[in-house]
């Protein structure tokens, strides 16, 4: 199945991870380009995440121990700054 993931949006995919086999709780998709990417799901392994990054995608994981809401707000701060600086 694909997921399309909007020009300069950021999304979670936490909900589409097969949890049997990856290592990861979370990840954090940043799409900073200005085109539409497909992604692929649900998510079984680790190398999703070097695939998925050769397509311009910032994919940021989340373990177990870590803050999502952490991730997902320096994500969403990064994204907005490469916004702000195209904009005019």
């Amino acid at each position: 199945m694909k997921f399309v993931v909007r020009p300069q949006h950021i999304i979670s995919v936490g909900g589409y991870i097969n949890e049997t086999q990856f290592p990861y709780r979370n990840l954090v998709v940043v799409n900073p380009t200005e085109e539409p990417i497909k992604i692929d799901i649900p998510i079984f392994e680790e190398e999703w995440i070097e695939e998925h990054r050769k397509l311009g995608l910032e994919i940021t994981p989340v373990r177990e121990e870590d803050s999502f809401l952490t991730a997902f707000r320096k994500a969403k701060a990064r994204l907005d700054a490469q916004i702000n600086k195209k904009t005019p």
